[in-house]
């Protein structure tokens, strides 16, 4: 009978780590679906503040959507998105705009650039930076734009639409389907959303290798 030296049991062991962290991270990975609570967070916004999930618990809901700089989608939907909030929030639902790409990848995204952008752009929503990409996965987010709608019951925050803002991102003048718009006005009236889940249209997340 051979003799198992300490060379290969410490091999054994890293691969029984590795693979019992990759099981974890793949675990911890599934994304919300709709009727989940969803957890909070806190992230750094464009004014140097610390912004969480929670402090919007008083609201009726949160329109979470994640976008950013340099696509050219995102670019399309911003003066939609910035209307969005001045229209809803008054009612209870404002935007909460995240930011998921890696700076690293992508420099535009940096904080210092989405500082520029919503001074450019006058962003009257917060416009939050995803450190670590640590928000996004959680819904499931693949695209800039994506949007997840939230509405909140005893100051929790449940997941009741995802998908895009609308049905045309290259001309608002001619969207026939306002998909966002339409999901709140049904949580309004405590109704059912036709359209639960859209596709959404955008530029892919950019991660680190």
């Amino acid at each position: 009978m051979k003799t198992i030296n300490n060379l290969t049991i410490l091999s054994l062991i890293a691969v029984m780590s590795f693979t019992f962290v990759a099981f974890t991270k793949m675990v911890n990975s599934t994304p919300y679906t709709f009727g989940d609570e969803i957890e909070d967070f806190t992230l750094p916004n464009t004014q140097g503040e610390q912004i969480s999930l929670s402090d919007f618990s008083e609201e009726k809901g949160v329109i979470l959507i994640f976008t950013c700089n340099t696509c050219p989608y995102a670019v399309a939907y911003e003066n939609r998105i910035n209307e969005l909030h001045e229209k809803y929030a008054p009612m209870g639902y404002p935007v909460l705009a995240v930011n998921p790409n890696d700076p690293a990848v992508q420099p535009g995204d940096s904080m210092e650039e989405m500082k520029k952008r919503k001074k450019e752009k006058a962003f009257q929503f917060n416009y939050l930076l995803d450190v670590g990409q640590q928000v996004y996965p959680k819904f499931g987010a693949t695209k800039t734009p994506h949007v997840f709608l939230l509405q909140n019951k005893e100051a929790k925050s449940y997941l009741k639409y995802v998908g895009a803002i609308d049905d045309n991102y290259k001309d608002a003048s001619e969207v026939k389907e306002k998909f966002l718009e339409n999901a709140i006005e049904s949580l309004k009236k405590n109704e059912p959303i036709k359209n639960q889940e859209t596709k959404a249209i955008g530029c892919t997340i950019k991660v680190a290798n």
